[in-house]
């Protein structure tokens, strides 16, 4: 039997290398620090379990739900985007609740991809960004992942090289897994640039609340006058409420684009479980101290990383924003690559991160480290790291090939 066109698309999962040797290790009963999946280990907020609780069994509630989501779920959602950015959408037009942000960004690929139409993705990017439109039938092309100015003649140059023209630009920021974060004025920069090329804009804004400079938030692209002309921003409950298990999201903006999402979407599925719908405009509705006090945890989990990393010989700077480092291999191994790297330090100190040539080729010299350890657990997998960096030099030379020094 010959592959199936669609997973002939597809390449072989990098990260399930790594997941593989960090099993077979943790089977021979070596504890793993496991700093590769970005699985938040918090607990969810508990007037949300509650009111799960309180509504699971009731009559109803195990039926069939909607597609698009509940009204009282894109209400809560519509709520938060004008508190929070000042936004102001339709709840039956501008918001679809979807199964997390992922199944948002894959269907709407579906929803607006034809045969061989190409589609500008940052590299390095989280996979979905590229593969759900492999998936619809689409042609990638990579572009910076930095927002800076610098990324506009990049895609000056895309436009003007690809045949056909490119349809539409995918950002995430803050961003996984380079922890970039974007100003307003990139995204009104950016907003002009789809307007003047007819580009439909994607924005990835699942780390929207993650971040670690309390007097400057990540805003949202939508924020941008007439950016709802062009955009569609996915978000997720995934990260700001520890619900990444409940498959949660949104995709709000532009109406077009979001009709045709829910049509996909009608066809596929009936929607989230009723009362985790429920449990998810409480979410939205409720306290946000539950949100400070996950960011203030992260904060402390970066602080620890970034410093005890510093001190076992792996130095890189603080991230801005999101639940990830998003570090350069140390010199001396870069020539491995980003897969052979993240194995051996699986094998040698016990520890496991995501290797960057996951993200895109453009990534292959960086790891991704998620701090989803408490700062115990961080502090021990630098220990670990110091110790497999300390001797390297005179216990891998038989195993790798070491560049010389000087």
């Amino acid at each position: 039997m010959t592959d199936f066109h669609r997973i002939k698309r597809l390449p072989p999962y990098v990260f399930e290398q790594v997941n593989k040797i960090k099993a077979a290790e943790r089977a021979k009963g070596v504890d793993i620090i496991d700093l590769g999946m970005g699985n938040p280990d918090l607990p969810a907020p508990k007037h949300v379990i509650e009111k799960l609780v309180e509504t699971a069994g009731k009559p109803r509630t195990d039926r069939y739900s909607a597609s698009k989501g509940i009204g009282g779920l894109r209400r809560a959602q519509a709520s938060y985007y004008e508190r929070r950015f000042g936004v102001k959408l339709n709840p039956d037009t501008q918001v679809v609740a979807t199964l997390g942000s992922k199944e948002g960004f894959a269907n709407m690929a579906q929803a607006i991809t034809g045969p061989g139409d190409v589609v500008l993705v940052p590299n390095p990017s989280y996979p979905i960004h590229a593969f759900g439109f492999l998936m619809a039938g689409g042609v990638i092309r990579s572009v910076p992942a930095e927002p800076t100015p610098a990324m506009f003649p990049a895609l000056e140059r895309a436009m003007m090289h690809s045949v056909p023209k490119p349809i539409a630009l995918v950002t995430c920021y803050p961003a996984n897994p380079t922890a970039y974060v974007a100003s307003l004025d990139f995204y009104r920069d950016l907003v002009a640039f789809a307007k003047k090329h007819e580009l439909i804009l994607l924005s990835d804004l699942a780390y929207a609340e993650v971040y670690f400079d309390e007097n400057n938030p990540p805003p949202s692209m939508l924020q941008v006058p007439g950016a709802i002309d062009v955009a569609v921003e996915f978000t997720s409950m995934s990260k700001t409420f520890s619900m990444a298990g409940w498959r949660m999201g949104f995709a709000v903006g532009n109406e077009r684009l979001l009709a045709a999402l829910a049509r996909v979407k009608s066809y596929l599925d009936y929607g989230a479980y009723t009362p985790i719908q429920v449990a998810a405009a409480a979410a939205l509705n409720g306290p946000d101290d539950c949100i400070r006090e996950m960011r203030e945890i992260y904060r402390k989990r970066r602080d620890a990383l970034v410093e005890s990393f510093g001190k076992a010989g792996w130095d890189f700077p603080a991230p801005e924003a999101s639940m990830f480092a998003w570090v350069a291999i140390p010199e001396k191994f870069r020539h491995l690559g980003s897969l052979e790297f993240s194995k051996l330090l699986i094998e040698k100190a016990e520890v496991a991160v995501a290797p960057g040539i996951g993200f895109g080729e453009h990534g292959d010299d960086y790891v991704r480290i998620a701090i989803v350890e408490n700062e115990q657990r961080i502090r021990q997998a630098a220990r670990n790291i110091g110790r497999f960096l300390k001797g390297a030099d005179t216990t891998l030379h038989n195993v790798i090939q070491m560049p010389k020094a000087g």
